[in-house]
């Protein structure tokens, strides 16, 4: 017999499939997201109260890298770069956000389209460029709300994804990773370190054991410097696309500098399992994301899982909660969502919600 949770969840979902989402694909995919976001961004605080009392029940709540998360599902970096929604997502049903990525300086990302639709094979290709208004604009944002670090003043933990300036030479990553550490520290909960983005060039070369051991050792003693008491957790954002040996050594250097956690996977650079009507796409730059990377960073998250007891965010290709589900049970504490919220919208988040699952608490 059918539960009145399941009930809503269908509902939901036909809905938004039916009716809402037939009307967004006929446009234009950023323009789409960015009014998406300008009008969460608008929804005043009463109607937002009853939004969340209608959808917005979080459960499973988990302490995390000592952090207090009230649900495991959240919202993966990219969906809302400069923090616009963020005084919505938790009404939505969501327990954290990752906010960016954002970079040391503004920037507007690559050159349009950038941004591509596969709705046969429910996936997107993107190639942005992390197209943001730089770190000091997210943190001033924050400040207007009120959020700092630890208060809640959201209603979630906030994350905050950053990212190398594409005309920073690599050289001088490290610098501008630590500025924007700095700026973001007193308002973040977490800080995600995005070094697997393929739209940013020679990005991933910083998942390289020496390079990547140089930047986490900065950014982890500049966060124990900022609070000698409680340091700012500092995550990893690895690629889907590593190869088992880098992936060893790249969990060894993430244990050995002190991150408190990795979040896997970031978007790939393969093409596989496209549907056959949208393989002309495939050729376009950019990572791919949805439901052909789903197997690829579910196998991440299991090869990650049994070899170190670092928390786990899940993220990459979970489109349904029986996605979420397999990411739970492959080691992962907390799941993220992107292209499957743009592809089912609420009743995803709220269908991850009603899960069970083991606990890699830390």
């Amino acid at each position: 017999m059918i539960t009145s949770e399941e009930l809503l969840v269908r509902l939901l979902l036909t809905g938004y499939r039916s009716l809402v989402r037939p009307i967004m694909f006929r446009l234009d995919p950023e323009e789409v997201h960015e009014h998406v976001i300008t009008l969460l961004s608008e929804i005043p605080d009463p109607l937002l109260m009853r939004v969340q009392s209608l959808l917005g029940e979080r459960r499973n709540a988990i302490t995390l890298a000592g952090i207090d998360f009230p649900g495991r599902v959240g919202v993966a970096a990219g969906l809302d770069k400069d923090g616009i929604a963020a005084r919505s997502w938790g009404a939505l049903g969501f327990g954290f956000a990752e906010l960016g990525t954002v970079t040391a300086h503004a920037q507007p990302g690559n050159r349009q389209p950038r941004l591509f639709r596969l709705p046969h094979s429910r996936a997107i290709i993107n190639r942005m460029g992390f197209n943001n208004s730089g770190v000091e604009a997210l943190a001033a944002r924050l400040e207007q709300w009120g959020v700092r670090r630890g208060n809640n003043a959201l209603d979630y933990p906030v994350g905050v994804s950053v990212g190398k300036t594409k005309v920073t030479p690599l050289e001088e990553a490290s610098d501008d990773y630590l500025y924007s550490l700095r700026t973001i520290a007193p308002y973040a909960d977490y800080v995600a370190i995005n070094v697997s983005s393929p739209n940013t060039p020679g990005l991933r070369s910083l998942q390289d054991r020496d390079a990547l051991r140089a930047l986490t050792n900065a950014l982890v003693d500049t966060a124990a410097e900022l609070d000698p008491v409680k340091p700012l957790p500092i995550f990893v954002k690895l690629a889907p696309d590593l190869a088992p040996y880098d992936l060893g050594g790249i969990i060894d250097v993430c244990q050995e500098s002190g991150i408190a956690g990795l979040i896997a996977t970031n978007t790939t650079t393969a093409r596989e399992y496209l549907h056959p009507s949208e393989l002309y796409l495939a050729n376009q730059a950019g990572g791919l994301s949805g439901a052909p990377l789903t197997r690829k960073a579910l196998r991440m998250v299991e090869s990650i899982a049994s070899q170190t007891d670092l928390p786990i965010i899940g993220v990459g290709g979970i489109m349904t909660p029986s996605d979420a589900q397999a990411f739970f049970d492959a080691g992962a504490a907390l799941v993220q969502v992107y292209t499957g919220f743009i592809f089912n919208a609420l009743a995803l988040v709220r269908g991850i919600n009603t899960l069970t699952y083991p606990s890699r608490a830390r």
